[in-house]
């Protein structure tokens, strides 16, 4: 880079550089990088340089501001590189198998059954479709990472450009936003090929018209290529998987509430993540600004959260506990649903030795976000789901859902036993006793 010493070394022009970089913001097509780095001294003829500018400019689209559709983009070019298309002779099987679970379905349940078939979608689809609620889940900490990523390329530039980067501040967030977005769109492409249906994290991520409209959906690429590994036939594995999802589907749609608390609870866990100044500095002493695969390396490894906090610890206990609620339900009423399917128990348990490890790609979103979102209480809240059938009949075990406040708690999966009998013999609440109190001083009032 140019110095002062250096006979060629032309002075800081500041007017100049800010007429560079207003037409790099805005997309001028005859914007020439050189024009920037020539009014900021530096030679543009770097090759640390030339990536460094690279990187900014494939981050923004036409205008200076970040492609809106460039990261469910990038996330279905992913998904497309493995994704076959559906061929008609599976697309019929799993509708009939989609058929036969919501029948058997609701022979155990008492929730309504959904207005529409699942979807059968490919991976391409399912990334396109469940991308906007990845997006939702990691929107916390969309907004953390690239502003500490702001603040270390800045602190991380040559002295040179420091300035210059400082009166861009809002622009550098922008660059990290949209590394974020791409490396959240890649984890998302991945998942693609992984994904069995649009309920497999257990929080709904294929939506119809509204946040309330849950939608089935089934990958059969994905689920053919599962039932391979077990000893099972296609045929039982389709109606098996089916169930759940279809259970899945109906939950929430039964439980109107369901999908806002869960994601209320995420929001409460992912509110606590600040990204620790000092800690970014350490980074950025070590750090290069014109590598995009360091920067790209350091969005995704997960080096920018911060420890957990008490708060979060507790968020995170809550939103296990509702997660293993959710999942233990989905897999006792498949339970109860499959007893015609002679490998019923075997594919129950892959299904939750699964939950319970998750693929690669899901090992990558929890790295990128902070985020596990492992039901690690299924077994215990699956039995508790089965003891309240028991002793109480499916109708009660359903109407639980009705209310937050009428579900187990993390309490109650630790003793099931006290909550059995409290559902046996519920005690009056205040608004019952109020209830009450008004009804015998109406009887008491002469007329």
């Amino acid at each position: 880079m140019a110095n002062a010493d250096d006979p060629s070394f032309e002075p800081f022009d500041e007017d100049e550089m800010r007429d560079a970089f207003r037409r790099f913001l805005q997309g001028d097509q005859s914007f020439d990088p050189a024009d920037l780095l020539k009014a900021a001294g530096i030679d543009a003829s770097s090759d640390e340089v030339k990536k460094m500018m690279a990187t900014l400019g494939n981050a923004f689209g036409p205008g200076g501001m970040p492609n809106a559709t460039a990261a469910k983009d990038h996330a279905v070019a992913v998904a497309k590189e493995g994704s076959t298309p559906l061929d008609p002779a599976t697309g019929q099987a799993m509708t009939n198998a989609a058929g036969v679970a919501a029948l058997w379905l609701s022979d155990v349940i008492d929730i309504a059954e959904l207005p529409e078939p699942p979807v059968l979608a490919t991976r391409v689809e399912w990334a396109r479709k469940s991308f906007p609620v990845w997006e939702e889940i990691a929107q916390p900490v969309a907004i953390s990472i690239p502003r500490a990523i702001s603040t270390m390329m800045s602190s991380g530039a040559p002295e040179e450009i420091q300035a210059l980067m400082g009166n861009a501040q809002g622009a550098m967030e922008q660059v990290g936003k949209s590394l974020f977005s791409l490396q959240l769109a890649q984890v998302v492409g991945k998942l693609s090929g992984e994904a069995l249906s649009g309920g497999d994290i257990g929080i709904p991520l294929i939506l119809g018209s509204s946040e309330y409209d849950v939608v089935a959906a089934l990958v059969p690429q994905n689920i053919r290529e599962f039932s391979k590994g077990l000893d099972v036939t296609t045929d039982e594995a389709d109606i098996f998987l089916a169930v759940r999802e279809i259970a899945h589907a109906r939950l929430f749609r039964h439980a109107k509430w369901l999908r806002l608390h869960i994601m209320s609870a995420i929001n409460d866990f992912a509110s606590g993540i600040s990204i620790d100044t000092e800690r970014i500095m350490g980074f950025a002493e070590d750090f290069d600004p014109g590598n995009p695969e360091a920067l790209q390396d350091l969005v995704s490894s997960g080096k920018l959260l911060p420890e957990r906090t008490e708060e979060q610890t507790r968020a995170l206990a809550r939103l296990e506990t509702m997660l293993a609620l959710i999942e233990g339900w989905v897999d006792h009423v498949t339970q109860l649903a499959t007893t015609r399917l002679p490998k019923a128990e075997a594919l129950g348990e892959a299904m939750r030795r699964r939950r319970a490890s998750g693929g690669p790609a899901e090992h990558a979103f929890a790295t990128l976000v902070g985020l596990e979102l492992r039901p690690r209480r299924l077994r215990e809240a699956s039995a508790l789901w089965q003891s309240i059938t028991d002793a109480l009949g499916s109708a009660a075990r359903d109407e639980l859902w009705r209310h937050p406040d009428s579900l187990p708690t993390e309490h109650d999966l630790d003793n099931p036993g006290a909550f059995l009998e409290k559902l046996r013999n519920p005690q009056p609440s205040d608004d019952d006793m109020d209830q009450a109190l008004r009804d015998l001083l109406d009887e008491e009032t002469p007329s």
